[in-house]
């Protein structure tokens, strides 16, 4: 399933799963089950329900919001996935993704990545007849979410499997068939009829479905931009070589510079210690024996905190006399599709409502230095761009300093100047190469982990190329793990 943010896809998957009860439009009376089966009844969603309610039909789900794991389990990885495994594949899917060192850790001590694929078999352990996963290359590198792609395909072959997600490379990999879902944010989502994966991923990214004889956008997504304007660097702010350690894991990192007006962009596999070092960084831990200078920093997490606040009281916190103003209401509120939200609860908005919201609350902060973690993650495809465009104009005209962690290439390449890369052991050690210009940063990440990516002739949407195919070999011989031509 493929589509914007706040039209359904996590709401059809919650009613599919039985998570939630439809209410067939009725706001305030609950319909029985029987109606529900009643109401559907001429097709075959009718013959669904009645096997759901029934359990004669067997669900896994894996959900969006993995970051709320710790809250409902506790226990180590070894213990949930020995608990959920109902068909003997648990260690086996732990060895697949790289786990092993992280097995006797607590739920609540995992990364992102790490609580990702943990949330992905425990789903892909059960006995189901039908599963459902809801983003599931959110929080992972690029070839932890190949993986997984390929571990989906491998280990659901006796059930039917439902995917939403926003990554295309991961989509293109992962779907035997797409359907879009079009409509509008916050209001109300259309699905349409099932199509052969590259036709309906460039259906809807053209925002035109033949079938349908619907526009449901007036202009296409394009990738051809790149927002990246070569300046000469001015130097903001320093920190020092520092390291940390936990019990299993140490990261080193050598002293660096951010500079004004510029995004330095953070890459590398999950597991290395990329987020420990930008919460160092933003002052809420603390380096080994190192006093860091804190300057005055925005920082965006990667786990975001659900509030009981409607948007605009929340942001209106943030900003202060800013928010009112007409560059704020353009430039943050218009560009990031934030202002329909104003009214909403920020618990009831989807992933990647939420994640906007946030970034939105990042950027509203009176501060020199913007630190942001997987702001990519859960948005879609479409407001992606928008996202890194608004991060990138707001960097240069408020001659701030920008550092963003996130595993989505394209969103990378559109968005940084300079790139560190995070090299080592995952869930061991981890230590810091650079800054690298993007171009070398972006290759010497692919190269290590062992991807070549090219962009689509048509579209310019990145692809990952299949493993010695022609395309394949021929990058590698030139040493363009990234090929931007």
């Amino acid at each position: 399933i493929l589509g914007r943010n706040g039209i359904g896809k996590s709401t059809a998957l919650n009613i599919l799963s039985g998570s939630l009860i439809p209410n067939l439009g009725r706001l305030n009376k609950k319909p029985t089950e029987d109606e529900i089966i009643e109401k559907y009844s001429k097709s075959y969603l009718g013959d669904y329900f009645n096997k759901l309610f029934n359990k004669k039909v067997k669900v896994a789900y894996k959900p969006q919001r993995i970051e709320l794991l710790p809250d409902f389990y506790k226990g180590t990885v070894k213990e949930l996935i020995k608990k959920v495994d109902e068909k003997g594949i648990g260690n086996e899917l732990i060895k697949e993704l790289n786990l092993e060192e992280h097995k006797d850790k607590e739920i609540s001590k995992l990364s992102g990545g790490e609580l990702q694929k943990v949330a992905i078999i425990a789903c892909l352990a059960k006995k189901a007849d039908v599963m459902f996963i809801d983003e599931p290359a959110s929080f992972l590198d690029i070839t932890s979410r190949i993986k997984v792609a390929k571990l989906i395909k491998e280990y659901s072959k006796s059930s039917s499997v439902m995917v939403v997600e926003h990554d295309l490379a991961t989509l293109d990999y992962i779907s035997d068939e797409i359907q879009v879902l079009y409509g509008e944010p916050a209001c109300y989502g259309v699905l349409s009829s099932s199509k052969g994966v590259s036709r309906g991923i460039n259906e809807y990214l053209d925002g035109y479905l033949p079938d349908e004889n619907v526009r449901f956008r007036d202009y296409k997504i394009t990738f051809a931009k790149n927002l990246t304007i070569f300046q000469k660097p001015e130097p903001w702010y320093s920190y020092p070589s520092f390291e940390k350690t936990y019990p299993g894991f140490k990261l080193k990192v050598n002293e660096g510079i951010l500079n004004k007006g510029q995004v330095l962009t953070i890459m590398g596999a999950n597991g290395l210690g990329k987020s420990t070092f930008m919460k160092i960084i933003a002052g809420v831990e603390k380096a080994d024996n190192t006093e860091i200078e804190i300057a005055s920093i925005a920082y965006k997490p990667q786990y975001i905190k659900l509030v009981d606040v409607n948007v605009e009281e929340f942001l209106k916190e943030k900003a202060k006399k800013m928010f009112d103003s007409g560059w704020y209401k353009t430039n943050i509120l218009e560009k990031l599709n934030i202002k329909v939200l104003l009214e909403n609860n920020l618990q009831f908005l989807s992933g990647g409502e939420l994640q906007k919201v946030y970034i939105a609350s990042c950027l509203s902060e009176d501060a020199k230095i913007l630190a942001l973690d997987e702001p990519s993650a859960f948005i879609d495809v479409e407001d992606r761009l928008k996202v890194a465009e608004v991060i990138r104009e707001f960097t240069q005209k408020k001659e701030v300093s920008t550092i963003v962690i996130d595993h989505d290439v394209q969103f990378v390449d559109y968005l940084g100047d300079a790139m560190l890369v995070f090299e080592g052991k995952s869930g061991v050690d981890g230590n810091v190469i650079g800054p690298l210009s993007k171009e070398d940063g972006m290759n010497r990440v692919l190269k290590m982990l062992n991807i070549t990516y090219r962009l689509d002739k048509e579209t310019k949407r990145p692809r990952i190329n299949k493993p010695n195919s022609q395309l394949d070999k021929m990058q590698r011989a030139k040493g363009k793990y990234y090929n931007l031509n």
